[in-house]
């Protein structure tokens, strides 16, 4: 075999294995992404059934039922409601009225079951998709309303 053949030959398998090694990356990035919803797009069926992802909005005044160890609450965007269930320690931040972010799936029945609960540190932030969430959801509102 010649040396430019050679060569070749070992350019191509160095790109062969860049590109087998670029796509287990992002098959391991993809299986890592947890997407981030409103209650809105739940509602609607924007969102997948098996998969894992966080929802974010504001916990429902009045909604927070406690049972033991085991949380029920509303998780509002202002236009649409999703029912929440977590079972565990709350974060001292988390409050009716407040922001918050959970993580989990959705059940059959619609109710999301969290595995994570993250409450709003500061009362000024709000990641951006919630804010333009809420902000739009408040602009439907005063559209409908005659």
């Amino acid at each position: 075999m010649k040396a430019r053949s050679r060569r070749g030959a070992l350019i191509a398998a160095g790109l062969a294995g860049l590109g087998v090694a670029t796509a287990l990356v992002l098959h391991a990035l993809n299986g890592a992404i947890e997407l981030y919803v409103t209650p809105t797009q739940i509602v609607e069926g924007q969102v997948p059934h098996d998969g894992l992802f966080r929802l974010g909005g504001l916990v429902e005044k009045g909604s927070l039922r406690r049972q033991g160890t085991k949380v029920r609450f509303l998780v509002t965007d202002t236009a649409k409601q999703v029912s929440v269930v977590y079972d565990g320690i709350l974060p001292d931040l988390f409050a009716p009225g407040r922001g918050v972010v959970v993580q989990g799936r959705l059940g059959p029945n619609g109710t999301f079951h969290a595995t994570q609960v993250l409450a709003k540190h500061s009362a000024n932030y709000m990641p951006p998709e919630a804010r333009n969430a809420l902000d739009q959801a408040r602009q439907t509102q005063r559209t409908l309303r005659p």
